[in-house]
């Protein structure tokens, strides 16, 4: 149901949010499990990582499909270390060993269960270059591979990629049981730049969109349809679970939610 403009009076006009769906919130994420491990950088900066679980629902089912690995990079006391990724704060031989361990401890994170497959996150100064595909390919090859398709989603992306170099990256590292989900800002304009990079999959975190209000939907929309027009699957973050049907009518195919707790804070 798309959200309708409903206020009495003068009143400020308010969105009506759609019906939740029962089955989006049938799952306690703290069941999922997570892990943490350190991290001694090549400049000797002391970090903490934590791998933690998200269930991935369909929107077209409303059920549980996949598992997400959602990573947190800190320096050791606790604050974050990956603000401003693009400034020199980690060397790329750092990235690249993050995601060996990610791969890693993540392989073991995704247990058999009612779901196959799952998401892994990577950055792209890792899946940009031929060295740090093959070193994921080759960790891939070693580990543990959980059932089904394991999906990598590829964070750290510029603000103007060059698509040539996207498709690249695309073709010479998925296959069969490897594919490559692009995480994105909430930006229309990026992921129109990204038509014709082959990209299955867009990802994109609405933690910081303004979405609930009629006016901030109508901008959630346009970014859905802009992601949808460049891949023929997207994974929406961090929304509420009563907005996934909008999200899906809007042309999203997944959704990791974010919880009420969170909404409530």
């Amino acid at each position: 149901m798309r959200p309708v403009v409903d206020g009495p009076g003068g009143d400020r006009p308010r969105a009506e949010l759609p019906d939740e769906p029962k089955a989006f919130v049938s799952s306690s994420p703290a069941s999922w499990g997570s892990v943490t491990f350190p991290l001694v950088t090549r400049a000797r900066r002391e970090m903490s990582i934590t791998l933690s679980v998200q269930p991935v629902f369909g929107l077209k089912n409303g059920k549980i499909v996949s598992r997400r690995i959602r990573r947190l990079v800190r320096h050791k006391g606790g604050e974050p270390a990956l603000r401003g990724l693009g400034r020199p704060m980690l060397e790329s031989a750092d990235l690249r060993r993050i995601d060996l361990l990610t791969l890693n401890h993540g392989s073991v994170l995704f247990r058999p269960g009612n779901v196959e497959g799952g998401v892994l996150p990577a950055f792209w100064r890792t899946v940009a270059t031929g060295h740090g595909r093959f070193a994921m390919i080759y960790a891939g090859d070693q580990a543990e591979a959980p059932p089904g398709r394991v999906w990598v989603e590829v964070v750290g992306m510029p603000d103007r990629p060059d698509v040539q170099a996207v498709a690249e990256a695309i073709e010479n590292f998925e296959n069969d049981q490897r594919g490559i989900i692009l995480h994105i800002p909430p930006d229309p304009g990026l992921a129109e730049r990204l038509v014709g990079a082959g990209c299955d999959c867009l990802s994109v975190d609405f933690a910081a969109v303004d979405y609930d209000n009629p006016r901030g939907w109508h901008e959630a929309e346009r970014l859905i349809r802009a992601a949808r027009k460049a891949a023929s699957r997207v994974l929406i973050l961090n929304i509420a679970p009563h907005w996934g049907a909008a999200a899906a009518e809007a042309g999203a195919t997944h959704a990791v939610f974010c919880s009420m707790e969170t909404l409530r804070a």
